[in-house]
C-alpha cells in the first residue's frame, strides 16, 4: 500500500480543533518541523500536545504556542521557552509535567495496547497526587494511564512508500515510541525511497504503524544550546 501524501498540509488536513497530538523528537532534535509549520498555517486550535519538550520561542512547538493554538502541554522538559513560561504563569496554558521515563512508558503502553502501567517514579511527590498507589514486594508504584492520542506526528531520516522508517542518533528518542502510539501516525522524512530499498534489519518503525508519509524539506535542525570547548 502506497502511503505517500503530497506534503505536510495534506498530511495534517484532517487534524481539527481540540485534537490530541503526539509530536516526536528530543529537545529540538528530530522534531517534525514541516508538520508543525503546516499546523501553524492551518491555525487549528485547542490542541493537547504530548511531547518531550515545548520547543523554543521561535521554533518547534513554540511556534504554535505563540499563535495560542495549544490548550494543554504534556511534557517532561520545557526548556527555555519564555512564551511557554508566560502562558503557564498567567493560567492561559494547562501543563502536565511528568517524569521523562513515565512519558516514554505511557507512549509505549499505548503502542502495545496496554491500558496502564505501574511505575515507582513520582511516588510521594506532587506527580502522584490523586493517583492509585499499589504495593508490589514492599515497594509503592503509581498507576499511570496509557496515552490516548488522535495523531502521532514523527520525523525520520529515511522512509519508504510503505511507511517503514529509519531514525538517526538522538532522533530515535520518542519518535519510535510515538509512531506506535497514535491512532493515526504521520511521518515526515528527509529521504523517501521506493518500497524494498531499505535494509529490513535497519528499520526502526515498521510501516504497519504509519498511515501517511511524505518527504520534508528545508530542515533547520537547530541546536538548543551550542556548547564549545576552548582549545
Amino acid at each position: 500500500m502506497n502511503k505517500v501524501v503530497a506534503g505536510p498540509d495534506a498530511a495534517i488536513a484532517d487534524i481539527k480543533d481540540g485534537a490530541t497530538i503526539m509530536l516526536g523528537g528530543f529537545g529540538l532534535c528530530g522534531i517534525p518541523e514541516n508538520c508543525i509549520a503546516a499546523l501553524v498555517r492551518k491555525q487549528v486550535r485547542e490542541l493537547t500536545c504530548i511531547s518531550n519538550n515545548a520547543g523554543v520561542d521561535d521554533f518547534g512547538i513554540g511556534l504554535m504556542l505563540a499563535q495560542r493554538q495549544v490548550k494543554k502541554m504534556i511534557s517532561s522538559y520545557v526548556g527555555e521557552n519564555a512564551e511557554f513560561e508566560r502562558q503557564l504563569l498567567s493560567g492561559e496554558l494547562q501543563v502536565e509535567l511528568i517524569p521523562q521515563g513515565t512519558l516514554a512508558t505511557r507512549c509505549l503502553a499505548a503502542g502495545y495496547g496496554m491500558p496502564a502501567i505501574f511505575t515507582p517514579a513520582g511516588v510521594g511527590t506532587e506527580v502522584g497526587l490523586g493517583k492509585e498507589v499499589r504495593n508490589f514486594d514492599g515497594k509503592d508504584y503509581l498507576l499511570e494511564m496509557a496515552f490516548d492520542a488522535d495523531f502521532a506526528i514523527v520525523k525520520a531520516w529515511k522512509g519508504d512508500t510503505m511507511g517503514n522508517l529509519i531514525y538517526r542518533a538522538t532522533a530515535r528518542n520518542f519518535n519510535p515510541l510515538m509512531a506506535m502510539a497514535g491512532k493515526i501516525t504521520i511521518a515526515e522524512v528527509e529521504e523517501l525511497v521506493p518500497a524494498g530499498e531499505l535494509d529490513p534489519d535497519a528499520i526502526h518503525t515498521p510501516g504497519i504503524y504509519v498511515h501517511r508519509i511524505f518527504q520534508g524539506k528545508d530542515y533547520e535542525k537547530r541546536i538548543e544550546q551550542r556548547t564549545v570547548r576552548s582549545v
